[in-house]
């Protein structure tokens, strides 16, 4: 996902001509096609995607979670991959993606992260580049048409202006696949980071899918805080069904930093219509919207209350999914019989902090597949999974004893006997006397009247101990808080305070970085009598960032009017404002409430959102807002 926000203005939705015209007849296709506003399969069964994303990308070893979202009820899983914007999966990796697919009956909708954010994020990549990608694994896809749908690039284009634009880069990049003889099922998405605020792809998606000589393009928006309204929602599947094109909601939430979607209207409508969708994500979230794993640490047997609302609740997957015709069909069989118990595990390659593991592979007979293993430590915490009969454990602590036994799980969940255990011990840490590096500057977001939220770019050790996590620090030298990972969230501070924080990275041999950076932000006074803003810092590049929302907070008087006012840091200039009357005198930038979003009453809150422009390399951000 990793999105900025968009501008979320409801607007009447006003069809021009092009998106009235209807669509030629389609040509010929192999496997998957579209057919008027529906998709369909080989046979022609109508086939309507349900089922959410899984960060493959980011998350190799995870390669359970596709069984595991099929256990769930799903009929799909759009899989998330890259070609080298982040950890690259070439040919063979994609290849066994397919088969997990295919053996469990799930649609493979492949997509190319890199274009995330393209003309606005650094590091993404333009749908062209995306092209070159699946020309790559064209060996792999060819053959799978069937199975597979290729959604050709994540939110491609940011908030910003391109050349070419979104209709015709979408375009061009629809017809090099079918140059380059790709006969599969494509999907593409709305710029606006996939939520297409400003209307784009609604009323140009006539013109693109006639780019398309095989008319076999699927349109996917993705809904956030653009559409927290029932009217914008529907609004928006109405455009495409009066036009007679084909849409899935590509993604969506049920919460999120640029407003709250309504994701009850979302299901409602789409199983009203016919209309796939995907939820935002399996597991792994991370950037503050860790709220959006639909199941905890990649477990399914721990729900989040997003994934019991996606899977489980009205309209949803569980419910509503009906599996791929040419994959079977029907309802799968239950399976109720565990794999059979792994032999002993056999530990070496012992160090400090890791040890590699391998065991006898089990066996399953019950119909839904050997999916992998669990390796649990004597007192049942678990120490990792695998898909195959071996593990290399890591993040151990040195001189110590662990006795470890191992369980198989397959497709349907079930969970063999444990392994017999062994023991091994892990030798003592190497002396180590050189500090980790220093982190990054902390940015600020969430500020509360007794909290903040920090995150900052990790350190690395080169020491021999590892990296073993954070100490933040108030000015004064007072620690305030310890984590784990390169971000925390501060609580118990004090209303109407100034604080400013640096952070030190500490390794396994307790050895400090030096101090990082800081960065000064001042807790609100809470909302009695006035109002309070607090602000987010979303995502920021290197010469530049985005703060939304800026939340805006009444006390316990109503209002008819706001005024936020905030200072940028030194060389930093306002370069975009939304759902705010905006004016800058030198560094102080003035906010104030629009004709629709100024009456508060009592407690109620509302949000606006703006742009910074920096030196490159700045990494300073506006962390403090005065509310009147």
């Amino acid at each position: 996902m990793r999105r900025q926000c968009a501008l979320a203005c409801a607007a009447v939705l006003t069809l021009i001509a092009s998106l009235l015209v209807a669509a030629s007849p389609a040509q010929a296709a192999v496997g998957l096609r579209v057919s008027g506003r529906n998709i369909v399969e080989a046979n022609g069964s109508v086939f309507v995607i349900r089922g959410t994303s899984h960060a493959h990308t980011w998350y190799t070893t995870q390669t359970s979670s596709i069984a595991n979202i099929k256990a769930k009820g799903a009929n799909a899983v759009r899989v998330v991959l890259s070609g080298g914007r982040w950890p690259a999966n070439g040919p063979s990796d994609v290849a066994n993606v397919i088969s997990l697919c295919k053996a469990s009956k799930l649609i493979c909708i492949l997509e190319n992260h890199d274009t995330t954010g393209f003309g606005e994020q650094s590091g993404s990549v333009s749908l062209d580049a995306a092209v070159d990608y699946w020309i790559s694994l064209q060996s792999v896809l060819t053959g799978e048409e069937n199975n597979v749908i290729i959604n050709i690039g994540n939110e491609p284009i940011g908030n910003n202006a391109v050349t070419p634009g979104w209709t015709q880069a979408t375009s061009a990049a629809i017809q090099r696949m079918r140059t380059a003889g790709f006969q599969h099922l494509l999907m593409v998405d709305a710029p606006n980071w996939g939520q297409d605020w400003s209307f784009t792809m609604r009323d140009n998606a006539a013109t693109v899918a006639a780019a398309d000589p095989q008319r076999n393009t699927v349109f996917s928006v993705h809904m956030y805080g653009v559409f927290d309204t029932a009217a914008e929602i529907t609004s928006y599947l109405n455009a495409f069904q009066t036009a007679g094109l084909p849409l899935v909601i590509g993604e969506f939430g049920f919460n999120h930093s640029d407003g709250n979607p309504d994701e009850d209207t979302i299901m409602a409508e789409a199983e009203a219509r016919g209309i796939g969708y995907l939820g935002w994500s399996w597991s792994g979230n991370g950037g503050g919207v860790e709220y959006l794993d639909q199941v905890t640490n990649f477990n399914p047997n721990q729900l989040t209350s997003w994934g019991t609302r996606l899977f489980n609740g009205a309209n949803g997957i569980a419910s509503t999914a009906e599996e791929c015709t040419m994959c079977g069909g029907g309802t799968p069989p239950v399976d109720t019989t565990p794999p059979t118990t792994p032999g002993t595990p056999a530990a070496s390659s012992i160090t400090s902090t890791g040890a590699s593991l391998s065991w006898t592979a089990s066996t399953d007979s019950g119909g839904s597949g050997l999916a992998g293993y669990n390796v649990y430590r004597s007192n049942g915490t678990q120490l990792g999974t695998s898909t195959t009969n071996s593990l290399t454990l890591t993040g151990l602590t040195p001189s110590t004893a662990y006795t470890v036994y191992v369980r198989a799980r397959d497709g349907a969940g079930n969970l063999s006997a444990n392994s017999s255990s062994v023991t091994f011990t892990t030798s003592a840490a190497p002396s180590d006397t050189t500090a980790p590096t220093t982190p990054g500057t902390p940015t600020v977001s969430g500020v509360t009247s007794s909290g903040a939220s920090l995150s900052w770019t990790a350190s690395t050790d080169a020491g021999g101990s590892g990296l073993a996590g954070y100490n933040v620090y108030r000015s004064n030298g007072t620690q305030l808080a310890t984590t784990t990972t390169n971000s925390v969230t501060l609580t118990g501070l004090t209303a109407s305070t100034a604080y400013t924080v640096y952070v030190r990275a500490r390794d396994g041999a307790g050895n400090l970085s030096a101090n990082s950076s800081s960065v000064t932000f001042t807790t609100t006074g809470g909302t009695s009598g006035g109002c309070t803003a607090t602000g987010t810092v979303q995502s920021q590049w290197g010469n530049g960032y985005v703060v939304q929302p800026v939340t805006v907070t009444n006390g316990t008087t109503a209002r008819t009017s706001w005024t936020v006012t905030f200072t940028l840091p030194a060389g930093h200039t306002l370069s975009g404002s939304w759902n705010a009357n905006v004016s800058v005198s030198g560094q102080t930038v003035t906010a104030t409430s629009m004709g629709y979003n100024g009456t508060l009453g009592s407690g109620a809150s509302t949000s606006f959102g703006f742009q910074v422009s920096r030196p490159n390399g700045n990494t300073a951000t506006v962390t403090s807002y005065t509310c009147a």
